[in-house]
Parts: C-alpha cells; sequence; structure tokens
C-alpha cells in the first residue's frame, strides 16, 4: 500500500490535482500535513482541479504534523530537489522497481513525502523519512510543479490494470482488395493518363511500388475507386480475373463495380 504526504501545502489547485492522480494510480491514501490554507478543501480551486472524483473530501486526512502521517507507515521515502548535508539523495529511477514491490504488498505502507511549493522540506522533515529521493530532469529547467512530480511518481509505481476501452482500429484492406485496387488504377490512368508506352509502364509500376508496400484501409481504396469512376470506368474484380468469397458475390453491381460499401460491422470489408 502506498500514501502520498504533502507538508504545509499551499495551492488549493495542486491539492485538487493530486487528489486526481491519487483517483487515477491508487489505491492510495492522502494526507495533508499542516496545510497553509484553512480553506484548502472547500477552496474553489480545489473543487476544480479534482472535478470528477467521488467523495473528494472524505478521502483526505489532514493531521498537524509528520511524525502522526507516518506513525503507521512502514517506510518512506523525501522527494526534495535540493542536496542535503550528511544524506545522499537517489535517482528515483533506479528505486521503482523495488519500491513497486513494497507498494503492492498489502503488509507494507508506504510513505511518499512531497514538502511545500515555496520552500520544499525542511531539515528536519527529511530526517523523518527513511530515503531521499530526487526526479531527474534536463539542464534547462530543474524546478518540476508539486502535481506533476506527484503524478510522476504514482504513475511509475502503478501496476494496476487500464480500464481505458480498446480503440477500434482502422479497418484494413485484404490482399484482393488490394489487388484489384492496382489493376484498376493501372488499367484507367494507363489509358486516360500516359500519353506513351514508355509512360504507361512507368506509371504502372509506380502503383506497383506505392500500393504493394503502403499499408492500406478499406476505406482508402474506396475513395481511390470512386475516383476511377470519376473518369468513366465500370471496371469490375472479375474484368480482371479477380474473385470474391460467396458474401461479396451477393452483392449489387453497383458496389462490386465501384467499392460503394457499408462500412457497419455486418458487411465484411471490400473495396470492389
Amino acid at each position: 500500500m502506498k500514501r502520498v504526504v504533502l507538508v504545509r501545502t499551499q495551492g488549493p489547485r495542486n491539492v485538487g490535482s493530486v487528489m486526481r492522480a491519487v483517483a487515477n494510480f491508487g489505491p492510495v491514501e492522502f494526507v495533508l500535513v499542516a496545510p497553509q490554507k484553512r480553506s484548502m478543501l472547500v477552496h474553489p480551486d480545489f473543487t476544480m482541479m479534482a472535478h470528477g472524483v467521488e467523495k473528494i473530501r472524505e478521502r483526505i486526512r489532514v493531521v498537524p504534523t509528520l511524525a502522526e502521517a507516518l506513525a503507521d507507515t512502514t517506510y518512506s521515502v523525501a522527494f526534495t530537489g535540493r542536496p542535503r548535508d550528511g544524506r545522499q539523495r537517489v535517482d528515483w529511477r533506479e528505486r521503482v522497481p523495488e519500491y513497486r514491490g513494497w507498494c503492492d504488498d498489502d503488509g507494507q505502507m508506504v510513505a511518499l513525502v512531497f514538502g511545500s511549493e515555496a520552500d520544499g522540506l525542511s531539515g528536519e522533515e527529511t530526517d523523518a523519512c527513511k530515503e531521499l529521493a530526487f526526479l531527474p530532469t534536463s539542464a534547462e529547467h530543474q524546478s518540476l510543479n508539486l502535481a506533476t512530480a506527484v503524478s510522476i511518481v504514482l504513475f511509475t509505481l502503478y501496476t494496476g490494470d487500464a480500464v481505458h476501452k480498446r480503440e477500434r482500429g482502422p479497418r484494413m484492406a485484404s490482399e484482393r482488395q488490394q489487388s484489384f485496387l492496382r489493376e484498376h488504377l493501372k488499367a484507367v490512368f494507363g489509358e486516360k493518363v500516359a500519353l506513351s508506352l514508355a509512360a504507361k509502364q512507368d506509371i504502372e509500376e509506380s502503383i506497383d511500388r506505392i500500393f504493394t508496400r503502403v499499408p492500406l484501409e478499406s476505406r482508402d481504396a474506396r475513395a481511390w475507386h470512386m475516383m476511377m469512376r470519376a473518369l468513366g470506368s465500370k471496371l469490375s474484380p472479375r474484368d480482371f480475373g479477380i474473385g470474391g468469397p460467396p458474401r461479396d458475390l451477393r452483392r449489387n453491381d453497383a458496389q462490386q463495380r465501384y467499392g460503394e460499401l457499408d462500412d457497419s460491422p455486418e458487411a465484411p470489408a471490400s473495396a470492389d
């Protein structure tokens, strides 16, 4: 198990944003230590940034001291952007695998401690934690927003299942559809565009190179067939000796000739 601890936090927007991250990458307990605004959890900015999270105020515990926030934890790591005399900070990336194991253990409670936006954690506060860590950044800008830092840490520790639905990918053209398209393009462009036999050969070779190598969606194949139709073509797969499965053969003539097919799941993809 894990617990996010924010010490002397000043900004309700940061607290609201952290609440969102806690909900995104939970289960996580959330504790505020001596927040600097008494109205923190009723502030409009907090409510706005935590929008969509249910029972937000019930999920946050407020305590007066860091000692109370750490009392029942089995391990604690303080995140600090400043070097500390006498204590070595570790690169968080190197510690993530071990912390993941602890956080996934129901018998452990790991505290992830973050300081104030203004001055971070004090020496006394870092001394209360078992380990110090930092999030490496580029030299261009070395200061991380509090909510951003917490979100990064929680994301790296998250081992739960993603709940986003699998997105439906594009419907790709079958080899038969691609074959018909290549032959249709070569027949029309070879007759209506090429001005010589050499030009016709160049066009046909170019069509073969392009439409053999590039992944092709069914809707793109249909678009090209519609262009061929606009140029006066009435060719169908049968004109090139290209057959199709029985369901394709039951379609009406316009569909077979021009590739104007239904995109619904009941109709198999076809370019003819």
